[in-house]
Formats: C-alpha cells, sequence, structure tokens
C-alpha cells in the first residue's frame, strides 16, 4: 500500500515538473505578457491548476536568484530580465543588429509626438520613412488608425514592454492643440522648401 503511495506521489511530482516545464516554455516563446486563457490554450493545463503552477514558478524563480523573474498583473503574466540588466537589454535591442539608426531616428520621433499623423513623420523623415513605419508596425512596436488619406501612429503596448520603459500619461487638450500648430507649422516649412526648390530650378 505504501509503495503505491509512493509511486502516485512520484507520478505527480513528474507531472508537476512537466506542466511547468510546458509554461517556462510559453512564457520564453511569447517574450509578451500571456493572458491565464492563452497560457491554458498552449499548455492544455487546468486553469485552477495553471494559476498555482504560475505562483510556484514565480516563487522557483525568486529562490533561485536568477537574473529571470515573472511577472503579473492582474491575469496577465511575463518572464522577463530583472530591471538591474534592463540597461543591457535595451542596448541590445537597440543596437545595429535590431534597427538602423534610421529607424531609431524615426521611432524617437514618433514616441515623442504620438498620437502623430504618418504624414508629419514623412515631411520630417522623408519617404524612407514609410518603410520604417511599415516595419514597426509589421513587428507590433506602432499601431496605425486610419485618418483620412494618411493614418494615425501610435505606440502599442508592446513598445513599453520591448524597450522596459514606462508609458506616459495621456496628453492633455493644450498640448494636444500646441502639436497640431507645431504640425501646420512643420507642413508650411515643408511647402516653402518646396517651392523654393522649383522656384531654383526654374532660373
Amino acid at each position: 500500500m505504501e509503495a503505491t503511495s509512493k509511486s502516485q506521489e512520484e507520478i505527480d511530482f513528474a507531472e508537476e515538473k512537466k506542466n511547468l516545464k510546458k509554461i517556462e516554455a510559453a512564457l520564453f516563446l511569447s517574450a509578451r505578457y500571456l493572458s491565464v486563457q492563452e497560457l491554458v490554450e498552449l499548455t492544455d493545463i487546468n486553469p485552477l491548476l495553471l494559476r498555482e503552477l504560475l505562483d510556484k514558478l514565480k516563487q522557483n524563480y525568486l529562490e533561485r536568484d536568477s537574473a529571470i523573474e515573472l511577472l503579473n498583473k492582474d491575469e496577465l503574466w511575463k518572464m522577463d530580465i530583472k530591471q538591474e540588466y534592463f540597461e543591457m537589454i535595451n542596448k541590445f535591442f537597440t543596437g545595429s543588429s535590431e534597427f538602423s539608426k534610421a529607424e531609431q531616428e524615426t521611432l524617437a520621433i514618433i514616441a515623442y509626438k504620438q498620437p502623430v499623423k504618418q504624414s508629419v513623420i514623412i515631411k520630417i523623415r522623408g519617404n524612407k520613412a514609410y518603410e520604417h513605419v511599415r516595419h514597426f508596425i509589421d513587428i507590433g512596436l506602432v499601431k496605425a488608425k486610419k485618418a483620412g488619406h494618411t493614418q494615425d501612429l501610435s505606440l502599442s503596448e508592446s513598445f513599453y514592454d520591448y524597450f522596459h520603459v514606462e508609458k506616459k500619461p495621456a496628453k492633455t487638450k493644450t498640448e494636444e492643440e500646441l502639436e497640431e500648430r507645431e504640425e501646420i507649422v512643420e507642413e508650411k516649412k515643408g511647402e516653402e522648401q518646396l517651392n523654393s526648390q522649383e522656384i531654383s530650378s526654374d532660373k
């Protein structure tokens, strides 16, 4: 009877270990916050058991004193690097292997001015920025919303997770109005430069 009980304990332990590895793999591969429902779909683990195992996995990482930790907010979970290593990770992600210098500059302007019309970004950065914006949308760092003949661009939640930065508070009405005026001024400058070039070429 004791041998049977022990065998069952071993079976349960092996099953738990297997499930913890499944959760670990899902979180590692996603590199973003996953909901409990998403984790259930990926691992086929019962939601109640999954929540228990997530808590256990989080504790395991704490006890290991690892450079990796398990983060959770509400029902969302993510595997990430501890804060003291953020600077090193940011250097890696903003290096030439990830984005070109031109792409970094375009992304910085979107981050500073958001929400901002794509037409404004193109006027500032030139036609090459079309490709940059498309790339950022494709990899999920920037969101685009149709606005007449152009698009309104803003940063996605993935941007803040990706670069480990805090989300800025929403702009006030006054700030938005000031930026709209700046955009109009920039557009006029662009038109004046084009007109000046056309006049020069006619002479």
